[in-house]
């Protein structure tokens, strides 16, 4: 899995409810042909990143196809998890 491209974007919480921030990373990845998450129309994977002091982690996150932004019920492998937590933590704005 590649990172190609990615947009962030800090969640309000109206509530007051949620503790510490959370961000919407919407990131482009490619993977191999080979892979079964291949797509012909490129994938993204949307990302909710919480930050409570010294605790950073993905919350959740979700796949998706880029031109018809249809959800793919896919799990990522533990090492692509840590790929994105990584990318999230050092791209934080």
């Amino acid at each position: 899995m590649n990172i190609t491209g990615f947009t962030i974007e800090k969640l309000e919480d109206p509530t007051g409810i949620l503790v510490g921030d959370r961000y919407e990373y919407i990131i482009d990845i490619e993977v191999p042909e080979d892979d079964e998450l291949f797509s012909e129309n490129g994938l993204y994977v949307k990302v909710i990143y919480v930050v409570n002091g010294n605790e950073q982690r993905i919350a959740q996150y979700q796949i998706f196809e880029n031109i018809t932004h249809t959800y793919l019920d896919f799990e990522l492998e533990e090492e692509e998890l840590q790929m994105l937590h990584v990318f999230c933590k050092e791209n934080l704005e």
